[in-house]
Parts: C-alpha cells; structure tokens; sequence
C-alpha cells in the first residue's frame, strides 16, 4: 500500500526519483498514465493488469466506458525504474499534469500520484473543507 507525501525535483531529462518507501513495489515496473484532476497515475504492472482487465469487461456498447477507456490508456506508459531510482515521465504526461520542477508524490493506496507542487497545494486547499465536513455516508462505517 502507498501512503504518504514528498517533495522531489524533476529533472531537466524529465525523471523522477522514487521515494525510498515506494521503491520495493514498483522496482520490477510500474505503469504511469492520465489521472483524474490533472494528476498522473502510478501503477505496480501487476495493478495495472488487474485495472486493465476490469477495463477490458466493460461494455464496448457503452461510450462513456469507451471514452475512460481511450483517455486512460493512450496516455499509458510501462516503464522501469533504474538503478538510481528514477522513472521518466513521458513528455505527454508532464504537460497534461502540468509538471514544473517542485513535484509533489503522493501515496493513495493503491497506486502513487505525482502532482505539480502547486497545483497539488491548489487541491489539497480546495478540497479540506469537504474532507472535514465528509460525513459517514460518504464512506460507510469508516468512523
């Protein structure tokens, strides 16, 4: 499971060092593709086979599955880490999460988020007061 937050740096190559904590799961690859709120998503390969294959039974009848489906996977890059810990992110994720150097990582659970700093303060800001106020239907029996 991933949890926490970090801070690394982006390089001028476009990689990113995986937080220490991070590392085991993701050491023998990793899948990076388009998240929600303009985040990239970070998937052990074996998460990502699992999503895929959810994906794959829904209905090619249905064109809201049709379009997640397109939109999640075209953006999808397998990729490994290497021996410094570091992934690249492709040029076409940086510019839809609109990546500066200051990254934010964070842990949610089963997969990790890399956000722009700012960008990830903007929601984190945005989003506190509905996380204060959420109340137990939200997520039932969580307290």
């Amino acid at each position: 499971m991933f949890l926490g937050t970090y801070e690394p740096k982006l390089d001028e190559k476009g990689r990113v060092i995986l937080p220490a904590k991070f590392r085991e799961e993701l050491s023998t690859g990793l899948v990076l593709t388009r998240g929600q709120e303009r985040c990239i998503y970070v998937f052990s390969a074996r998460e990502f086979e699992q999503i895929n294959e959810k994906i794959r039974q829904a209905p090619v009848t249905s064109k809201q599955a049709r379009d997640y489906m397109r939109v999640f996977l075209s953006g999808a890059s397998a990729e490994t880490p290497d021996k410094q810990h570091r992934i690249t992110v492709p040029a076409t994720l940086r510019s839809y999460a609109g990546l500066g150097r200051d990254l934010t990582v964070i842990g949610a659970g089963s997969r990790v988020e890399i956000w722009d700093a700012t960008a990830w303060q903007t929601y984190l800001a945005e989003q506190e007061a509905a996380f204060a106020d959420t109340a137990e239907e939200v997520i039932p029996g969580l307290f």
